[in-house]
C-alpha cells in the first residue's frame, strides 16, 4: 500500500538528517496515514479510507462530501 494520502495527496519527502557534528545523511518524511472509517450521513454509509491527521481535522470541521467539492474530487475518485 502506497504512503500516500487518499484525499490530500501528501506522500513521503526527503530531507537531511543533521548531527550535533553536522553531519548530513539523507532521510525520509512520511505523512502521518490512519485508516479511518468514516460516515457520511448524506449517503447514510461507511466509507474506509487512508487519510492523513491533517485531512482528518478539515473533514471534522466541514465533511467528507464537502471536503471532496473543495478538492475536485468525487467519492469514486478516493475508494478503491
Amino acid at each position: 500500500m502506497a504512503m500516500k494520502c487518499a484525499l490530500t495527496g501528501k506522500k513521503p519527502v526527503t530531507g537531511h538528517k543533521i548531527s550535533h557534528a553536522h553531519n548530513v545523511t539523507k532521510r525520509w518524511f512520511h505523512p502521518n496515514l490512519q485508516s479511518k472509517r468514516i460516515f457520511i450521513p448524506e449517503l447514510d454509509r461507511w466509507v474506509r479510507l487512508r487519510v492523513s491527521t491533517s485531512a482528518l481535522r478539515t473533514i471534522n470541521k466541514k465533511g467528507l462530501l464537502s471536503f471532496l467539492k473543495d478538492e475536485g474530487l468525487t467519492l469514486a475518485d478516493v475508494t478503491s
